[in-house]
């Protein structure tokens, strides 16, 4: 079903252009798109990562995921209307734009790239994997290449309109598959009350071996587990770092990160986009209930006879699922095998696939913007549109090959605990970037040397701390790492905000020491100037590719070419469908990529509903607390 949706997509939607591939046309409604943003956003990395740390510790990371009715309307009411104004497709050519010169965004392009291989793919090819391992008995990297296929072929040739409805179906199937197992988890124990009382008696049955000495607390519930605000020092998630650390890493992700802005640039228009990071926001608000409860249960149920999900003896863990450094990773899959009936089990299987698919998909459709945007179009300055096209599909072969190598690493970090894993790489290399985006919005006087500097010396103190834990290894409760507490002793989520303050000040410092920007190069680029409908004069202006139309193409009669081609172009979306635009088509087009009016009824809907929104960040916090 969802690859004939993707397929139905992809023969609809204008492909053949390099706004209608990589924006969808800016002609998406609000519901499809906030169900992408979500669907996006929920990979089966969650799956299995917010199920293992809350099988391990409890209900707090499900906080981390409420972050997000904050960041959505901090996405949908500040951040998009100025990329908009911008005119831009990727957050580099922002950065470009905002900054001027060439380091910038190819810092950015690369940087991305590095992240979404290290914390994007990775992580969902691995957490796929684990459930398909269990549930098919294939080998891994077998599974690995069979999903990768079918997931690369609508996103190679379908575009952003593809991918953004495929994920509309995704969700739709995430969210009614995850009720179902979670009635069926809380059936198995009796209820909520049972629930909290079970939990916090869940010891494997497995707690001595491997001549090691195991503390208590590496195998008994914490006693915080039903709290979101922590301990500040001695938490696995302290309250500071996750109301401080948590919203520095959730800018980056959701304000800055191409795979979600992306989404939102494809919007109708600003009410549309507003409505979908509205949907998406209180779709939020489920994970906790849909992944961390049910991964909480999945303790309470496999303490060592089927499974041992919360295994601490490293002999025990390897027998269970193969690595030492733990098996909380395992929780929800072993759910769904054990707990669901034969049908339902399929079902859930396909909740599987459809996360890691959307997730996937997503990831490619992105990347290969940045790259062909960003980059490719550096070397090769007078691309066609057609070579542009085929290059950004080509990329995504080479994402895939070098994902796949990375995944060893991501098995043995951060204790076994896939979520943590991803917040610690975030936390290692994106505060510089949110402190420069943030700058670039909100302070006129940042410029390029101050934002430049501000990311080289953040580069090198993250890369630091990354390469010192990779070296080192994260170690576990049982067996804990050497690395030298100076370097690896501060909590990911502290390091974050300590990271993100240095860089606030280098790039403030520079800025102020060096000559700024002047306004006439920043209209509708900054937060101040948002609204002044002066002709800006890019800095960049001198760097443009030149969009000129080949003439000999234009005199040229129209080739009749094979069946087999014909259906190559139909299914690269390569075949040109209708006449050029003239001028003022063309004028006419840039001004409605780069509208963000609204009416005024729909204006006040919509800041009414983000106001609600807020309200229900703060009640679900206190309720938790």
């Amino acid at each position: 079903m969802v690859m004939a949706v993707g397929l139905w997509t992809m023969l609809k939607t204008n492909r053949s252009t390099v706004a209608g591939f990589f924006l969808a046309g800016r002609d998406m409604v609000w519901w499809p798109m906030g169900a992408s943003i979500f669907a996006s956003n929920i990979g089966s990395n969650h799956f299995v990562g917010l199920a293992g740390t809350g099988a391990a510790s409890g209900i707090a990371i499900g906080a981390v995921e409420w972050n997000a009715l904050l960041m959505v309307v901090l996405l949908g009411w500040i951040f998009v209307p100025i990329y908009i104004k911008a005119g831009v497709v990727t957050m580099p050519e922002y950065l470009k734009k905002r900054f001027g010169g060439k380091r910038l965004q190819i810092y950015f392009s690369i940087l991305s790239l590095l992240m979404i291989v290290a914390t994007g793919i990775t992580s969902n090819i691995f957490s796929g994997a684990i459930f398909i391992q269990l549930a098919l008995g294939l080998d891994l990297y077998l599974a690995i290449f069979i999903l990768l296929a079918i997931t690369a072929v609508y996103t190679v040739t379908g575009g952003l309109a593809s991918v953004i409805y495929t994920d509309t179906l995704q969700a739709l199937i995430m969210v009614v598959g995850s009720c179902i197992l979670m009635g069926f988890a809380f059936v198995e124990i009796g209820g909520y009350e049972n629930f909290t009382e079970k939990y916090m008696n869940a010891i494997p049955s497995v707690i001595e071996g491997d001549n090691l000495t195991v503390n208590p607390r590496c195998y008994t519930p914490q006693a915080d587990s039903f709290h979101v605000f922590r301990d500040a020092v001695t938490a696995d998630i302290p309250w500071p770092g996750l109301i401080i650390g948590v919203t520095i890493l959730s800018i980056r992700y959701w304000c800055v990160d191409q795979v979600i802005v992306q989404r939102c640039l494809s919007g109708k228009n600003m009410t549309h986009v507003k409505a979908a990071c509205i949907m998406c926001g209180y779709l939020k608000l489920l994970p906790i209930f849909l992944l961390v409860m049910p991964g909480m249960i999945s303790r309470i149920l496999y303490t060592g006879k089927l499974y041992m999900v919360a295994c601490v003896v490293p002999s025990e863990c390897v027998k269970y699922c193969g690595t030492e450094a733990g098996c909380s990773n395992y929780a929800y899959a072993t759910l769904v095998l054990d707990l669901m009936p034969t049908g339902l089990r399929g079902l859930m299987l396909s909740v599987m696939l459809a996360s890691l698919m959307s997730s996937l998909t997503s990831i490619f459709n992105s990347a290969s913007t940045i790259f062909t945007m960003d980059l490719y179009t550096r070397i090769r300055k007078q691309a066609s549109e057609k070579e542009l096209l085929i290059v950004g599909r080509l990329f995504v072969v080479v994402l895939l090959a070098v994902s796949i190598l990375w995944i060893p690493l991501v098995q043995v970090s951060q204790n076994g605990q896939l979520i943590h894993y991803i917040g610690s790489i975030a936390s290692y290399l994106g505060p510089p970037l949110v402190a420069v985006f943030l700058l670039a919005i909100f302070c006129k006087r940042v410029n390029e040397q101050g934002a430049f500097w501000g990311l080289m010396i953040g580069l090198v103190i993250g890369l630091s701390r990354m390469i010192a834990e990779f070296a080192y290894g994260t170690g576990s409760c049982v067996v804990p790492s050497n690395c030298p507490k100076i370097i690896c002793g501060v909590h990911y989520m502290y390091f974050a905000i300590i990271l993100f303050s240095v860089s606030i000040v280098i790039i403030l410092g520079i800025s102020f020491l060096t000559k700024p920007i002047p306004d006439v190069h920043l209209y509708r680029l900054c937060w101040a100037l948002r609204d002044r409908t002066e002709e800006r004069i890019d800095l960049d202006i001198e760097e443009k590719r030149q969009e000129i139309d080949d003439p000999i193409e234009e005199e040229l009669p129209v080739k009749s070419h094979g069946y087999i081609r014909r259906a190559y172009d139909i299914f690269c979306g390569l075949k040109k469908t209708g006449p050029r635009l003239t001028k003022d088509e063309k004028e006419a087009l840039a001004k409605k990529l780069t509208d963000t009016s609204e009416k005024p009824m729909w204006r006040n809907v919509m800041n009414i509903n983000a106001i609600i929104l807020l309200a229900v960040v703060v009640f679900i916090h206190g309720y938790f607390a």
